[in-house]
């Protein structure tokens, strides 16, 4: 079934201007959510998503209480819940495998709605900007045709993506909204940063720049975030990145050098480094066994221990 706008069929898109054109209600909806004010994140109720992840809950979780991630340029964050059931999925998606990822994204949430007869899945889709390359754009008509083939009724409910994400600052363009959170008892989505990016930043981190596929890291019927195992080659030639200096880095490791929020450098040193220091990726996974972490009395993400 095709998306919906207001209860219609959203027809074939041929551009994100074309769509915004055809649907004004949709650009008000995106200056409205961008203006909101935004939100620095408690982490002892988060579940932090990086990116070429996704994580998917219910109203009914003790562990977590919000859903976020951020630090996205040509990337978009989408949000997709079910009103019935108040089940929620949110997915980082930088365009490595768009067409593979919305269905895992798409039965997330459907899995954990079930058993409820009444209500329907909303789309939330924020990121991406007026880059040069036109990543952002292509990325935002992926992300829609990929959700128009599901077999499901989807509904798109917010759209600040690409030129409704987008601002100049100083002559560059960079987007206005860079993460969001979403309540995962209310189903809210707003503007949001995450100081603490955890557990094991380090450790997705690597595994994403490696080239590891959208996964899932939340378990919701535990209450058990579980990352792994993983692996990547021990010949990896990257010890010369740690000398280069921030423009060369920007240059050749993002998709958007101008617009990175200002600790992207350190970020991909800190990624890179850990890969030097943890060549054999097997010794993080004793057994070939992910990492899980549970969330203790006090909001923090503890490792569990396998007997």
């Amino acid at each position: 079934m095709p998306l919906f706008i207001q209860n219609k069929p959203l027809d074939r898109i041929r551009s994100t201007a074309d769509l915004f054109d055809k649907n004004p209600h949709l650009q008000e909806k995106a200056k409205a959510f961008r203006s909101k004010p935004l939100v620095d994140v408690d982490p002892k109720c988060l579940l932090y998503v990086h990116q070429r992840e996704f994580a998917a809950t219910t109203p009914a979780d003790k562990c977590v209480s919000v859903i976020g991630s951020d630090d996205a340029t040509t990337c978009h964050l989408v949000v997709l819940r079910h009103t019935g059931s108040g089940a929620v999925c949110l997915g980082h998606c930088d365009a490595s495998s768009t067409w593979s990822e919305v269905p895992l994204l798409v039965k997330a949430v459907t899995s954990l709605s079930d058993a409820c007869k009444e209500g329907r899945l909303e789309l939330h889709l924020v990121g991406g900007f007026n880059d040069d390359s036109k990543t952002s754009h292509n990325l935002s008509l992926d992300i829609l045709a990929a959700f128009q083939v599901q077999k499901e009724d989807i509904h798109l409910e917010t759209c600040c993506i690409t030129e409704m994400n987008d601002v100049v600052v100083n002559g560059t363009h960079r987007p206005v909204v860079y993460g969001i959170g979403v309540d995962v008892k209310t189903g809210d989505v707003y503007p949001a940063s995450f100081p603490h990016k955890g557990p094991a930043e380090e450790l997705r981190s690597a595994r994403t720049f490696t080239g590891g596929e959208m996964v899932n890291i939340y378990d919701s019927s535990r209450g058990l975030f579980q990352i792994g195992p993983c692996t990547w080659s021990q010949n990896l030639d990257i010890a010369f990145w740690l000398s280069q200096n921030d423009d060369t880095i920007l240059k050749y490791l993002s998709t958007s050098p101008r617009a990175e929020p200002p600790h992207f450098v350190q970020h991909m040193k800190s990624t890179i480094q850990f890969l030097l220091d943890h060549p054999n990726s097997e010794s993080l996974f004793p057994g070939g066994q992910p990492q899980f972490y549970h969330r203790t009395e006090t909001g923090d993400w503890e490792r569990v221990v396998q007997s």
